[in-house]
C-alpha cells in the first residue's frame, strides 16, 4: 500500500487544450487519444512547476529507456527523486495516486536504477533515491488539486 499525504490544492492560469471533433469512429478514437495524452502532458507540466517551486531541481523528463519512462527525475537536495505522474479528470476510477501499483513501483525502483546508471556523472552527489508519486486531478470545475506522496514504499 502506498503512504498517503496530505492534498494540496494549486491554483492554475492555463487549461487543457482543446481538441478538435470528428465524426468517424476511428478519428474518435484519435481525439480521445489526443485529450488523454493533452491532460497527461498538463499534469506533468504542472508537477514539474510544483516541484521547481518546492525546491527540487528538474533534471531529466519524459526520460525512456527499454524498461519503460520516467516521468520526471529531480534532485532534492542530496536526493535523487524519481516522480511518476498521474492525472485524472474524473474520480470515476479513483484518485490519481491509486492508479500507481505496487507493480508500478517496482517498476520505477529499477528505472531509477538504469537512469542513475546511465548519467552517474550528472548525478555525482547523490546520498540517496526515493520513489514520488504525484497525482493531479483537474476537475471540470474549481481549482486543479496536486497531491504529492513522497517517498513511497511498495
Amino acid at each position: 500500500m502506498l503512504r498517503r499525504s496530505s492534498p494540496e490544492v494549486v491554483k492554475v492560469a492555463h487549461t487543457v487544450p482543446a481538441s478538435g471533433r470528428h465524426d468517424t469512429p476511428s478519428s474518435a478514437l484519435t481525439a480521445r487519444a489526443g485529450v488523454a495524452n493533452a491532460v497527461g502532458a498538463y499534469g506533468e507540466r504542472l508537477a514539474a512547476r510544483y516541484l521547481v517551486e518546492s525546491g527540487l531541481r528538474i533534471l531529466d523528463r519524459n526520460w525512456r529507456c527499454g524498461q519503460g519512462e520516467i516521468d520526471i527525475v529531480a534532485m532534492d537536495g542530496a536526493c535523487l527523486v524519481i516522480v511518476e505522474v498521474k492525472t485524472r479528470r474524473t474520480m470515476a476510477f479513483g484518485a490519481p495516486v491509486e492508479a500507481v501499483t505496487a507493480v508500478k513501483a517496482a517498476r520505477l525502483r529499477r528505472l531509477a536504477a538504469c537512469w542513475f546508471a546511465e548519467h552517474r556523472s550528472r548525478a555525482g552527489s547523490v546520498a540517496d533515491i526515493r520513489i514520488d508519486v504525484i497525482g493531479v486531478f483537474r476537475p471540470s470545475r474549481g481549482p486543479v488539486q496536486v497531491e504529492h506522496l513522497v517517498a513511497v514504499a511498495a
